[in-house]
């Protein structure tokens, strides 16, 4: 259920946007756009039941995957950036959003899977209020790039049963060269404790995930993601058990080709130091990779 505080919090996103770290506070009932570039409508690049994502997020029958469009980085290798960054995408309306996750129930997907949700998140929660009141049961996942307000965070309560977080960077001056966003290490790590106040280690029902946190951890070129960092942060501060996705699948997008530290793909030595972390800081629940980007069991 969506609480009254957590409606009134979300509908004053769009008169005075505060709703994750950039604060814009821009007007968006009146046209103005912050730094994401959303504007009072909902917009969403696709609706598709996919199956590649984590095994517990997949399973068997697809993840609902609805993927917004904009959003509050500006990552220079993004993979996604005609959607992230260039806008490409179509309105929609809150009835017809609610409308789609039941479609995509319907068709057996195990969860509805909102990515990079956070600049169209007023709707979204209006959206999933009235899939729910409609028949909707499956879980809501929130994908997100990890910069995020713990305060958004802590109105999803009710709202969102699993987080699936990116854990990008540790060090500041790197996440300022290449995502436009120097405070994304404070702000993703203070986001990341409260969804695990929020909704706990994962947990899963017949090998589906119902609740909990997962965290992604993307290994970047010549230690660039500052992986040691982010693991130590995870086994002391957060929880040994939480369930860590360790991905390999970095390539070259965007502007990245034309940046040298960022113009290879990682080198199977990178990433194998990267599963030693694992190990050394005691994280054994979660995936690692093959170099062709199979996820298998940590253990």
């Amino acid at each position: 259920m969506v609480s009254r505080e957590a409606l009134g919090y979300f509908d004053s996103g769009l008169e005075e946007c505060l709703l994750c770290p950039r604060k814009c506070g821009v007007n968006r009932l009146k046209g103005e756009v912050g730094y994401c570039g959303a504007g009072p409508d909902m917009m969403v690049s696709s609706i598709t039941v996919h199956t590649g994502e984590e095994p517990p997020i997949s399973g068997t029958a697809g993840s609902g995957t609805v993927f917004l469009t904009g959003c509050n980085m500006r990552c220079v290798y993004c993979q996604n950036y005609p959607i992230s960054q260039m806008g490409h995408g179509n309105v929609i309306g809150v009835d017809d959003l609610a409308s789609a996750m039941l479609k995509l129930e319907s068709r057996g997907a195990h969860n509805i899977n909102l990515v990079t949700p956070v600049q169209h998140i007023t709707g979204i929660v209006h959206a999933i209020a009235e899939a729910r009141r409609r028949g909707l049961v499956i879980p809501v996942v929130y994908n997100t790039s990890g910069y995020e307000s713990p305060e958004t965070i802590r109105m999803l309560e009710g709202v969102v049963d699993v987080y699936l977080a990116d854990m990008r960077y540790s060090d500041p001056e790197m996440a300022g060269r290449y995502s436009d966003a120097p405070d994304y290490p404070r702000h993703n790590r203070l986001a990341v404790r409260q969804m695990y106040d929020s909704a706990g280690l994962l947990e899963c029902d017949a090998g589906i995930a119902r609740r909990g946190l997962i965290i992604r951890h993307l290994v970047l070129p010549g230690g660039i993601a500052g992986t040691e960092s982010t693991f130590a942060f995870l086994a002391r501060e957060v929880s040994p058990l939480v369930h860590v996705s360790l991905m390999c699948q970095y390539f070259p997008a965007n502007r990245a080709p034309g940046m040298p530290e960022l113009s290879r793909r990682i080198t199977p030595a990178e990433y194998r130091q990267a599963v030693r972390l694992l190990d050394r800081y005691g994280l054994e629940n979660g995936w690692v990779q093959d170099m062709e980007g199979d996820a298998r069991p940590v253990a």
